[in-house]
């Protein structure tokens, strides 16, 4: 490994909220805290559990107080959730998260498509919530999403990538998620992404978070970690896809990351069995196997 590549990785499972949030077989919540729990008995220090949005617009995640109020917490776990405006932060805040995530997409057209409004507009939607987190000791992290490509612009200029993040710097955001949404990049394209992103967030505050569908996630993982980037984003069996993008499939698994990084002498902090069973729990209630090759073999190898 190269020097710059960094010797621990924090991975924050996205599963419970990114990952279930388009699944049409409604999961209940105690399967949902089951699944938390289960993350946090791995050895996740970080889960993203569930979003304060319409359950007219995403079903799945209506049961978020019920959700958030089942976990047994552990010391040393930050739980994250979706607010998208005032009104979802105000039901957030009574169920205490550690940190909540406000979102804006690189692609105007995204941004249209997926909350109606430009992304200037979605900055001015979301200041106020962000502003209301801070003021109650609650942290604030920023998904950017397409920051690659998007379904409906094509490939997303590193510029667009950089003026995204510089509007959330100045709302206050503490840290971002650098999204490759659809899955379609490719190790120099993230890489540029993430070079955007970093004239605004230092190192400790960028995370990359990459979709599988052309199968470039991991390599696009190990890009990522060259710039000396250490926080990402996956989920547990690869759940996971966006109702807003055409094509996209699930996140890369928590499991074959936790593989990689393995492989290549980088602490995770993860119990990969452990894991594994937690993915083979929820993708049972699916009656699916896990979107994971590293799952698969490895309960395949089990079972043999």
């Amino acid at each position: 490994m190269t020097s710059s590549i960094p010797s621990r990785v924090r991975l924050i499972d996205v599963g419970p909220r990114d990952g279930l949030q388009n699944e049409k077989t409604p999961v209940p919540a105690a399967v949902k805290v089951e699944l938390v729990h289960r993350l946090q008995a791995a050895g996740l220090k970080e889960i993203e559990v569930t979003s304060y949005v319409s359950p007219k617009w995403v079903p799945q995640m209506g049961d978020n107080h019920e959700v958030m109020s089942g976990i047994a917490r552990q010391p040393g776990v930050a739980y994250s959730v979706l607010t998208p405006n005032l009104k979802g932060f105000e039901a957030a805040v009574i169920d205490k998260p550690d940190e909540i995530v406000v979102f804006g997409s690189a692609s105007e057209a995204f941004s249209q498509r997926n909350i109606n409004c430009s992304i200037a507009e979605s900055i001015e939607r979301f200041a106020p919530v962000v502003q209301a987190a801070l003021a109650a000791g609650i942290r604030v992290r920023g998904a950017m999403s397409c920051t690659v490509g998007c379904p409906y612009e094509g490939d997303i200029a590193p510029e667009r990538v950089a003026y995204l993040a510089g509007l959330l710097k100045g709302i206050g955001v503490q840290r971002v998620d650098v999204a490759d949404t659809i899955g379609v990049g490719t190790p120099r394209k993230v890489q540029r992404a993430l070079e955007a992103t970093l004239q605004h967030f230092g190192i400790d505050e960028v995370s990359g978070h990459f979709h599988d569908t052309y199968g470039q996630a991991l390599s696009n993982t190990l890009a990522a970690l060259e710039l000396g980037v250490w926080n990402f984003q996956s989920s547990v069996a690869g759940l996971g896809g966006c109702p807003y993008a055409k094509g996209a499939t699930g996140n890369v698994a928590t499991e074959d990351v936790v593989y990689m990084l393995h492989g290549m002498d980088i602490d995770t902090g993860i119990d990969l069995d452990r894991l594994i069973d937690a993915g083979a729990y929820i993708s049972g209630f699916l009656d699916r196997k896990p979107n994971s090759r590293v799952a698969n073999a490895l309960l395949t190898k089990r079972a043999g």
